[in-house]
């Protein structure tokens, strides 16, 4: 949904609201934990937050708090939400002097004794087709703690389309400055 100004906390209720009902834009649901399909971009992207017990605990409380998405022109509605199978969330971007509201559901959810995470797909209300994995791991050979963003999409409408190279700008543009937040939040910066 592409709007000329910012959309009320109400009319943005409504929308996940409406959302909930909605199906997945692809067939592949769940296509993140394995081999992604074909006929998709694929985006993956990691980076070393920092060692231990402790970092672990610091990252899964990132993403619990979708602090991923402490990025510039791109707010997540609402980081409350719990992550939990099912959950419907709205990214909303501004870009070009207007704004896009996107819809997603958890997929599914990563809760292992050294990997935490989620994916979600996108539903119809959405500029891209496709799915994302954010997850942390923990590797207790070195005590690293990674993490990681695992992406399948295409364009998912003529708008997207025809402006595909600043799409996968804005992409590529998310994954670095994600990885950049989930570093300051297990930081503490």
């Amino acid at each position: 949904m592409f709007l000329l100004s910012r959309p009320s906390d109400a009319q943005i209720r409504a929308f996940l609201k409406e959302r909930e009902s909605d199906s997945f834009s692809y067939p592949e649901v769940g296509a993140t934990r394995d081999v992604p399909p074909a006929g998709y971009d694929i985006d993956h992207n990691r980076i070393l937050l920092g060692s231990g017990d402790d970092a672990f605990e610091r990252a899964k409380t990132a993403i619990r708090e979708w602090k991923m998405f402490d990025v510039p022109g791109i707010e997540l509605l609402f980081p409350d939400t719990p992550i939990e199978v099912g959950r419907v969330v709205a990214p909303l971007a501004y870009h070009l002097g207007f704004y896009s509201l996107n819809s997603a559901r958890i997929v599914y959810v990563i809760d292992e004794h050294h990997r935490f995470g989620f994916a979600y797909g996108t539903l119809t209300e959405h500029a891209e087709i496709g799915e994302e994995r954010f997850s942390v791991e923990f590797h207790p050979a070195t005590g690293e703690v990674w993490y990681d963003v695992f992406a399948f999409s295409r364009p998912g409408n003529i708008f997207v389309k025809l402006g595909y190279l600043y799409g996968r700008y804005r992409q590529k543009s998310f994954s670095s400055r994600s990885k950049e937040a989930m570093l300051r939040a297990t930081r503490g910066d």
